[in-house]
This record gives C-alpha cells, sequence and structure tokens, in this order.
C-alpha cells in the first residue's frame, strides 16, 4: 500500500484524491455527474448533518439504498464521523431487515422509500432516526435537509483498530453473522488488488454489482484508489451495461460469470462499441475456457480471475495478466501481495502441494471477527490469526490456487450467496410441509439454479404455485427457489440424516424429467 494510505482511513482516502484531482471526475451515477471535490464536498456535508443529529464515533449506521451517488457519500460521510457502515440489500423482506438492524443496533438507516422501515423504528429500541434519500415523509429526517455546512473537525479513527463496516454473511447455520471489518482490512485489499490489475487515474470503472456486497465495496475503493472514475449501475441490466461501456468509454468491467455470458450473448451485442476496454475481474463462480476465451478476444477485455469472500475484504487471489485462458478458467490465481494462504487437512495440519483440503488465510484484509459472536469467530479465525473458509481447494507448485468444492453447502446463483438453511427454516413452517432440503444444481448461465425438494405431511396437498407465492412473501427475489419438486420421500444416511448429496445424485440422473 502506498505510504500515503498506510496510516489513513477510508474517509481520509477520498479527502487525499480530492485534494490532488478536485476537477477530476469522480462519479457518474446515470443520473449525475460529480468531481473529486464535488464528491468530498457533499461527504463533509453529510457528515456535518449526521453529526448534528446525534450520530457519533462507534455508532452503526445502516444503509439500503440502490446504487447511487447517495450510496457513495453515505458511505464516506459515516467513515467521516467515524461510524460503522451497515450495508443492508434495499430489497430485503420486514423479517431480513429486521434482523440485521437488531442484531448490530444500528442508531440510524439511510433508505429509500419502503412501507416497513417506519414500522421498524417503532419495534428497535436502538433504531433513533430514519433518513430519507429521494422522498419526504412525516417521522423522517430528509437526506437533502442533511447537507449543511462545508467544514468538518475530523474525528479520529485508526485503521487496523477501529471498524468501518459490519457485513452480513451466512454459514450452514443460516443464521447471518457479521463479518467486523476495520478502515485497514478494505483499504488493503482494495489497494493490493488495485495494483495486480495495473489500474490508474485513467481508468473508468463500471460498477454493475451490488454496492451493499463485498464486491461492490472493494471496487468503489479501488477506483478512488487509483484516482479512476466511477460509472455506477443503477440496477444492472445488459443493455444497460453495453451502452454505458461504450458512452463513458469504460476500461474496466468487474463482475460475476452470469454477466459476461449474459452480455455476450445479447442479441444487440454487435451493436456497442467496447475498444475501451482494457480489463476486468470475474469472480464468485467458475466459468468455461470458452466464456473466457471470448471476453478476452470478442469484448477486447484481458479479464482476471479473483477469489475471496466478505470476511475476507473481497479479494485474497487474482491471475495475473500473464495467466493464459485454462488457467484462467480452472484456477482462481494466486494470493495477492501481503496475503498468505494454505491448505489443512481436517486437523488443520497444513497440506502438501497439489492435495486437497480446506482453504486458510492470513493477512491484513482478514475480518477481526464475527459482531457479537466469540464461538463462531474462534471456530473460523485461530489464534496465530489464519482464516478458514470452508472452501476445499489445493495449490499447486506455481501458487495457483483451484477451488473444488465448498465445505458449506452455500448455493452461489448469479453471483449471490444462497444458504439453503434459511429457506428450509421457512419451509419448515409452511402447514403442508414435513421435510425440507435445499440444494444447488449446476446451471450454465447463473451458475447453479436453487431446487426445493419437499415432503408433504400425510393428507396434505400443495403444488409448486402455492410454494412460489409462500417463499415470495418471505425472501428477496434471488434467494427464492428456482424449482420446487414434490418428492415421496428424501433420501437419507445411514443415521437418519437427510442425504444431500444422494439428493443430487438423484435429480442429476433425472433432471431432464423436471420441468420449471
Amino acid at each position: 500500500m502506498d505510504n500515503i494510505l498506510m496510516h489513513s482511513n477510508v474517509s481520509d482516502l477520498l479527502k487525499i484524491k480530492a485534494n490532488k484531482l478536485p476537477n477530476r471526475e469522480a462519479i457518474y451515477d446515470e443520473k449525475r455527474r460529480m468531481t473529486y471535490g464535488q464528491l468530498d464536498h457533499e461527504v463533509t456535508k453529510l457528515a456535518q448533518g449526521l453529526k448534528n443529529s446525534g450520530v457519533k464515533s462507534g455508532d452503526r449506521v445502516a444503509v439500503a439504498l440502490i446504487n447511487s451517488i447517495e450510496f457513495v457519500t453515505s458511505f464516506f460521510a459515516i467513515a467521516r464521523v467515524g461510524a460503522v457502515l451497515i450495508p443492508l440489500n434495499p430489497f430485503f423482506s420486514k423479517g431480513e431487515c429486521s434482523y440485521l438492524v437488531q442484531q448490530t443496533g444500528a442508531k440510524a438507516l439511510l433508505c429509500g422509500e419502503v412501507s416497513f422501515y417506519s414500522e421498524l423504528r417503532e419495534e428497535i429500541e436502538s433504531l433513533e432516526m430514519l433518513i430519507s434519500v429521494g422522498f419526504q415523509a412525516e417521522e423522517y429526517l430528509y437526506y437533502d435537509d442533511l447537507l449543511v455546512g462545508n467544514e468538518f473537525e475530523d474525528i479520529r479513527v485508526e485503521p487496523k483498530d477501529n471498524l468501518f463496516t459490519i457485513m452480513f454473511t451466512s454459514g450452514t447455520t443460516g443464521h447471518p453473522k457479521g463479518a467486523m471489518l476495520t478502515h485497514e482490512n478494505v483499504l488493503f485489499s482494495s489497494a493490493s488488488a488495485s495494483k495486480v490489475m495495473e489500474c490508474t487515474e485513467d481508468d473508468v470503472f463500471l460498477i454493475p454489482n451490488p454496492m451493499f456486497h463485498i464486491m461492490g465495496i472493494t471496487f468503489l475503493l479501488r477506483a478512488i484508489f487509483c484516482g479512476g472514475k466511477l460509472v455506477v449501475m443503477r440496477k444492472y441490466s445488459v443493455t444497460g451495461a453495453l451502452a454505458l461501456i461504450e458512452s463513458e468509454k469504460v476500461t474496466v468491467h468487474p463482475g460475476v460469470p452470469t454477466m459476461f455470458i449474459l452480455e455476450l450473448n445479447s442479441s444487440d451485442f454487435e451493436k456497442y462499441d467496447l475498444s475501451s476496454l482494457r480489463t476486468g475481474e470475474m469472480a464468485a463462480a467458475p466459468c468455461p475456457v470458452e466464456v473466457v476465451k471470448q471476453i478476452r478476444t470478442d469484448m477486447n477485455c484481458n479479464v482476471l480471475i479473483a477469489y475471496g469472500s466478505t470476511e475476507t475484504s473481497a479479494t485474497l487471489t487474482l491471475t495475473g495478466f500473464d495467466a493464459d485462458d485454462k488457467a484462467r478458467s480452472e484456477t482462481v490465481g494466486r494470493p495477492i501481495p501481503g496475503v498468505k494462504l494454505k491448505v489443512v487437512d481436517e486437523n488443520r495440519q497444513e497440506c502438501g502441494v497439489g492435495e486437497v483440503g480446506e482453504l486458510a488465510c492470513k493477512g491484513p484484509g482478514v475480518t477481526k471477527g464475527y459482531y457479537n459472536m466469540p464461538l463462531e469467530t474462534a471456530q473460523a479465525i485461530d489464534q496465530e490469526g489464519w482464516f478458514y473458509t470452508g472452501d476445499m481447494a489445493t495449490i499447486d507448485e506455481n501458487g495457483y490456487v483451484r477451488i473444488v468444492g465448498r465445505k458449506k453447502e452455500m448455493i452461489i446463483k448469479g453471483g449471490f450467496n444462497i444458504y439453503p438453511r434459511e429457506l428450509e427454516e421457512a419451509l419448515h413452517q409452511h402447514p403442508a410441509i414435513l421435510e425440507a432440503a435445499v440444494i444447488g444444481l449446476p446451471d450454465a448461465i447463473f451458475g447453479e439454479l436453487t431446487y426445493a425438494c419437499v415432503v408433504l405431511r400425510e393428507g396434505e396437498t400443495s403444488n409448486e404455485e402455492e410454494l412460489l407465492a409462500f417463499m415470495k412473501e418471505r425472501f428477496v427475489k434471488y434467494k427464492i427457489p428456482d424449482k420446487f419438486l414434490i418428492l415421496d420421500e428424501l433420501p437419507v444416511t445411514s443415521s437418519g440424516k437427510i442425504s444431500k448429496l444422494k439428493l443430487k445424485e438423484e435429480l442429476n440422473k433425472h433432471n431432464q424429467a423436471f420441468t420449471t
């Protein structure tokens, strides 16, 4: 990391770039454009408004906003007052949102116009204020009214010790866990990966990923770190992405494989000039070698493959520009500078070269632990600071990492993490369901599709349409199972537990018999 950033926090990063490049365009969100100087000025005003409203250093502030300039200003303003960012999916149901706000004891919530937020304030003691963005309503503070003052007295934030964000992820228990990430965590990973990608002030970054996810957040920071420009997609669409690449002369295109596959297969693909593309990053799921080759040739995008997690501030590994198409499709590259990796057996003893085991990592980007979850933290991070990812991998003699499977049962659909236990618990609440098992099966477009397999209680009836409606009431769109299968029984192990391995094998054999 540059010397100037070694002792800086997230807020300092923006100020440094605004002082150096005040008139350079920093961001375009399909509605507004701002220079670095203008962005820093609005962040200062919002920070003062938050402070005047009672937000103090260490307070948790939730942000449930779509990709936008307002998300970015909130992101930096929260850091500037020394508070802790809690990013929320703005499309979460009330139950999903309520759990995360309660878990963190969030004091304030910046949000779009959603009906249940006022109910949350009445029900959750810690939630003292709602801040409306893009609308005005009684009992809400209005974002525009908080933009006051031209100066802000700096609040000391220690990058290594103070939290920047608590980002929620889930494990096999299905209960969301808040990964505590410091300012140093996110700045290290963003700066180190930026150098591997050879990013400069001339780069224009497309941000198609949701900014409430770790990939969106770290690419936001990568762009600011190098003094580049952010092109923020308010909502991803294939033609929208292609059009923005052409009109804004995008040079860096991050995304999940699904995005690239859909863009390559768009009927409008040939209409757009993508010659500005220099590189990109693809992560969250494997990608066939043919697709990697297409991205590099047809899109003119020398795409790199990455691996990481929320707990590691995103990037742990990246393929270099010297890696061939096969290496980019079969591996996730080598550790970025500053990261240490090893593969361990079930006793956490290091495996030999090429042997399969659980991937563990260590470095400045690794989380401090899970918020208010000491047991889970102790299980995931040992006394030497190694974080155990739950992913099964090999490391070859050249340091290239291959992810061979997931120790956890997480499903990755189009770059979104889906946790079966959470869906199974909801299905078990259905009065007609006796047993439920949720699994992921391979899909050429989305990486995986989600199958909900259920056994009904004796004498009860249901169908796919009714089960779909039941889950739509409870979950954001991407979590809703793609297929519902009503079976006579679920396969079990010798101990009587449901065998998802056998279930997957059976469905793979007979998958052609099922239709959507």
